[in-house]
């Protein structure tokens, strides 16, 4: 719940703090006095559209900053949010959110004292507040909330996720499928390619380091006699030169015989001698190699022509497929590997189109079931909100669920068939849209569009509510919905501005009785624990704020030349007057009937009291 406010320039508020109730807070003051302006500062913490004009005249800046105290069942559900953020508090109960509006142009988001998007603070404040008033910002005059009240009111929560989850396994299967099938020309244009380019990698027979290999083996081509030549200008010098021309073996042998005698002489040079003894091995050694190397030298012009054409091959795949033949065989790997895929996609098309079929079967039954407990908890939530109509002196009206179904191509096949249209109320269902359904739309919310209907006199039939009720009517039927919603409605704090706009004080004790309840609501959970609500309201009828836990008066006072709005908290005396003042009357008959009013109150707040 909202157990702080501290607003800064903002409007005409120069600097104010408010410490809430958890209770039934409610504010009265004349009119301009700024009561909604507080309702359009709370507004900001939730992450409406900022509008730098309301920054307060003479400031750089404004400010909203709001203290939360959560519920051990809230605190799971934000810490999930905070956790994932990096924005965990000082203690787990209690959570910050701000809002400051600068002169510049620009805004800042904070919870818990650090800066945010401000679509992260609207996801974290969404769970908190739930803001009611005239206009078409009241969620429950958006058609496409009445399908999520009622599933709500009929804890439906389980079984829709379940719904929503396998829609989103078809939705992403029908994508592939989609894709498979409709790029068939452009999937057998890329089969042909990617088979010439597997083909023609393959041919080539390509082996790694195949290149260093070719081009020394085509240097050896390219100079063989020059080579065989200088092999055997060697081998001659070593040990097969002419009669009258030593050898290297032949003065390596006179210089073995000349060392001998050196060590025979001093012993010391043995391993000297050794020494050159193993030189002249090296030498028999190295002429017997080149005279292997000199036999295998071939003159092959035929060979030389391959090696070069090789090259060129090699070379023209590097420019094709990468640089070096590694990177020619890992794209020819890749390629295989997306010709496979390519080349099986009917059978993948195949399991696409069985898996489909299986989710779409699946679907259709929860989808079904889901539709009808729709319907019987549609019978519940008429009954109950023509009981709260009815203690709201609109006797006699009546309220309904529309449910409807589309015909589609692409939807779930329903065996036997649905009626296109019903209307459920307090009474049962009645076809009223008889062509049957054979194939209904579907999507994460199931089969069902959803609208709430109601007949405010006798005789009427059900029509829309959004283009039926006005005025005092909208705000009742309101009031009636939120009463019976709030049994399953977990939304901490709600704020209704305004709410008896329409409404005279005939039934503002009704409504202010109303309200007041929300703030202790018997649950209808799972656990059957009582769900607490702090309710803020802006009142004009005393009726109502006679009902009030805390009563804040807004007045707005010239202070040093400039208006300002200060809030002062009411009790005894100064509260007596205030609801004298809402009467409109003045002396000891206002006095008495305000008290009359606090008295009334009471007795329906704590009737057991003496």
């Amino acid at each position: 719940m909202l157990r702080e406010l501290h607003i800064e320039d903002f409007a005409i508020i120069d600097e104010l703090h408010l410490a809430l109730e958890p209770g039934f807070n409610i504010f009265t003051g004349e009119t301009g006095a700024g009561k909604s302006i507080l309702i359009d500062a709370v507004t900001l913490i939730l992450g409406t559209r900022a509008d730098i004009g309301a920054i307060r005249r003479g400031a750089d800046r404004g400010s909203v900053e709001g203290m939360f105290l959560l519920s051990p069942e809230l605190q799971a559900a934000v810490t999930l949010i905070l956790d994932r953020e990096g924005l965990e508090g000082d203690a787990p109960d209690t959570l910050w959110l701000a809002r400051e509006l600068r002169a510049s142009g620009r805004t800042v988001a904070r919870v818990n004292g650090r800066a945010v998007s401000v679509s992260l603070l609207r996801e974290i404040a969404e769970t908190l507040i739930d803001v009611h008033g005239q206009g078409d910002h009241l969620s429950l005059l958006r058609v496409r909330e009445h399908i999520n009240l009622l599933d709500r009111f009929a804890n439906l929560g389980s079984l829709r996720q379940r719904v929503a989850h396998l829609v989103r396994e078809i939705r992403q299967l029908q994508r592939e499928l989609a894709d498979l099938l409709s790029n068939e020309r452009d999937r057998m244009q890329r089969i042909d390619l990617l088979r010439f380019q597997v083909d023609e990698i393959d041919q080539a027979e390509l082996k790694l380091r195949e290149t260093e290999e070719l081009k020394a083996e085509l240097v050896r081509l390219s100079n063989a006699e020059q080579l065989a030549m200088l092999a055997s200008s060697v081998v001659a010098l070593l040990e097969e030169g002419p009669d009258d021309t030593p050898t290297v073996v032949d003065l390596l042998g006179k210089s073995q015989r000349e060392m001998v005698s050196l060590v025979r002489i001093d012993g010391s040079l043995e391993p000297r001698s050794r020494m050159l003894e193993e030189a002249g091995y090296q030498i028999e050694d190295l002429a017997q190699v080149l005279r292997d190397y000199s036999a295998e030298i071939e003159f092959n012009p035929t060979r030389q022509a391959w090696v070069e054409e090789r090259l060129i091959l090699i070379r023209h795949l590097a420019r094709k497929y990468g640089g070096e033949v590694s990177d020619i065989l890992a794209h020819a790997e890749r390629a295989a590997a997306e010709l496979s895929t390519l080349e099986h996609s009917d059978e993948r098309i195949s399991e696409l189109q069985q898996e489909e079929s299986r989710l779409l079967s699946a679907c259709r039954e929860l989808a079904i079931e889901l539709s009808s407990r729709r319907q019987e908890a549609a019978v519940q939530l008429s009954a109950a909100v023509e009981a709260e109509l009815n203690d709201l002196r609109m006797v006699g009206a009546r309220f309904g669920v529309g449910f409807a179904r589309q015909e589609a191509n692409t939807g779930l096949s329903i065996n036997g068939a649905l009626p296109g249209g019903v209307v459920v109320t307090s009474t049962g269902a009645e076809v009223v849209k008889a062509a049957p359904v054979q194939c209904a739309a579907f999507d994460a919310t199931g089969i069902d569009t959803v609208e709430f209907l109601v007949a405010l006199n006798v005789g009427e039939g059900l029509k829309s509510l959004i283009r039926t009720a006005s005025g005092g009517e909208t705000s009742r039927l309101m009031l009636a919905l939120k009463a019976v919603l709030s049994r399953a409605d977990r939304m901490p704090t709600l704020i209704f501005d305004e709410i008896d706009q329409g409404i005279g004080g005939r039934i503002g004790a009704v409504v202010g009785a109303k309200l007041w309840h929300l703030t202790a609501t018997d649950g209808a959970d799972d656990v059957g624990d009582t769900i607490d609500h702090q309710v803020l309201c802006v009142t004009h009828l005393p009726q109502l704020a006679g009902f009030a836990d805390a009563h804040f008066k807004v007045v707005k006072e010239v202070v040093d030349s400039r208006t300002v709005t200060h809030v002062r908290r009411l009790s005894g005396d100064d509260r007596v007057a205030e609801l004298a003042q809402m009467l409109g009357t003045h002396g000891a008959s206002a006095e008495s009937g305000a008290r009359a009013i606090l008295e009334q109150a009471r007795s329906i707040k704590y009737p057991a009291e003496p």
